[in-house]
C-alpha cells in the first residue's frame, strides 16, 4: 500500500469532517513529489482546455482553494474547488458529513460552508502553475436573487479560474434546485451571459442527476441556446436505494459514491442522447475505477471527475484509474482519450 494511501485508510478512522480538515491541512503542508508525465494517449480537450488526462477532482473537496499546490501533485488532469459563495457562510450544523462504509458512499449536508469570495479569489493568484484549475459557484443561503450570486462569482473571478462551474443542483440550499427549470435557467444563463461579454472563460453548468430525460433535454438546450461550453452530469442524489445498509443510511443530504451509479450513468445518458455531440459532457457520480471511467467516456463523457472514492481508496485511485484507461485505449487503437468519446452509441 502506498503511503498515501495508508494516510487515506487512517484517516477513515476519524470523524468524517475532521479528517476532511487533516487531509487538506497534509495537502497544504507535506512537500509531495512531482506527478509522472502523463501518457500521451490520455491527452484530450474540453470546451479548449488541453488537458493532459481525462481524470479531474471533483467540487467539494476544496471548497477554499487552499491545497491546490498538493491536489496538483496527485496526478489530475483538472482540479475543480468550491463551492464557493460571494459572501463567507458556515453551512449547515454539525454533524453533517457521513461515511457509509458498508455501501462505499457518502451522505453530506455541508450547506456550501466557505470563506467566501475574496478569500477565495485571493487564492487563486497563487494557484500552480501549469494546472487546470475550475471554480464552482454556488449561491449563499440567504440571497433571495441566487442568480445575482453566480453573477457576482463569475466577474470577481474573471481571468483567475480556466472554467467556472455554475452549481445550481446541490440538494443541501433551500431553492437552489429550482434554478435548473426552463424559466429559471433562461434567466440565470442569460444574466450569465451578459456578465461574460467578451470574457473567453468556459463556463460549465452542473445538473443534478434526480432529473427525468426530458428535463434534462431542456437544460441541455437552454445550456446551447446561452453559450454553457460544457455540462458536468452529475451532482448527489436525494434518492435513497433500499440497497443501503449503512446505519446512517436515513440521513438528509446528497448521496455520493458507489450507490450513486444507476443515476449517474442513466443522466449521462439522457444528456450525451440530447446534445448528440454539440456540447461537451463531463460525468461524475460513483466513478471508482478505470472500466467505470471508461465506459463513462464510452457513453459520451470528454472527461470524469472523481472524489468519494478518494476516502474509500486513497489518492493512488488516481493513477490506476489512468493506467487502466491508457491501457483500454491502445487496447481498441485510439490515439487519445478524445477519440474514444461516445463510441458506445
Amino acid at each position: 500500500m502506498a503511503l498515501s494511501d495508508l494516510g487515506a485508510a487512517l484517516l477513515r478512522r476519524l470523524d468524517p469532517e475532521t479528517a476532511h480538515g487533516l487531509a487538506l491541512m497534509a495537502l497544504r503542508t507535506v512537500p509531495l513529489p512531482a506527478p509522472a508525465a502523463d501518457d500521451p494517449v490520455l491527452a484530450t480537450t474540453v470546451a479548449g482546455l488541453r488537458l493532459s488526462n481525462p481524470v479531474g477532482l471533483a467540487a467539494g473537496l476544496d471548497k477554499n482553494g487552499e491545497a491546490l499546490h498538493g491536489l496538483s501533485r496527485l496526478g489530475f488532469g483538472f482540479i475543480e474547488c468550491g463551492s464557493v459563495t460571494p459572501r463567507p457562510q458556515p453551512g449547515n450544523p454539525k454533524p453533517r458529513l457521513f461515511r457509509l462504509g458498508e455501501d462505499r458512499a457518502i451522505i453530506n449536508r455541508m450547506g456550501f460552508n466557505n470563506e467566501g469570495l475574496e478569500a477565495f479569489a485571493a487564492r487563486l493568484t497563487r494557484r500552480p502553475a501549469g494546472s487546470v484549475i475550475g471554480a464552482n459557484l454556488g449561491a449563499n443561503k440567504e440571497t433571495e436573487d441566487k442568480a445575482a450570486d453566480y453573477v457576482a462569482g463569475l466577474r470577481r473571478l474573471k481571468g483567475l479560474a480556466d472554467y467556472v462551474t455554475v452549481n445550481v443542483s446541490s440538494p443541501n440550499t433551500p431553492g437552489l434546485r429550482d434554478l435548473q427549470g426552463r424559466a429559471a435557467l433562461d434567466d440565470l444563463l442569460g444574466r450569465l451571459a451578459e456578465a461574460r461579454a467578451d470574457d473567453p472563460t468556459p463556463v460549465f453548468l452542473k445538473i443534478a442527476p434526480d432529473l427525468t430525460a426530458a428535463e434534462i433535454g431542456l437544460i441541455v438546450e437552454a445550456g446551447l441556446d446561452h453559450g454553457i461550453d460544457a455540462l458536468i452530469v452529475s451532482n448527489t442524489t436525494l434518492d435513497r436505494p433500499q440497497t443501503l445498509r449503512s446505519p446512517h443510511r436515513d440521513e438528509a443530504g446528497g448521496l455520493s459514491g458507489e450507490p450513486l451509479k444507476p443515476r449517474a450513468r442513466a443522466a449521462l445518458r439522457a444528456a450525451a442522447e440530447a446534445s448528440a455531440g454539440r456540447m461537451p459532457l463531463i460525468a461524475v457520480g460513483g466513478i471508482d475505477s478505470g472500466a467505470e471511467a471508461w465506459d463513462r467516456i464510452r457513453a459520451g463523457a470528454s472527461a470524469v471527475q472523481i472524489y468519494s472514492a478518494l476516502v474509500y481508496d486513497g489518492p493512488g485511485l488516481v493513477g490506476r484509474i489512468k493506467r487502466d484507461l491508457a491501457a483500454r485505449l491502445r487496447a481498441e487503437g485510439f490515439s487519445t482519450a478524445a477519440e474514444a468519446v461516445g463510441t458506445a452509441r
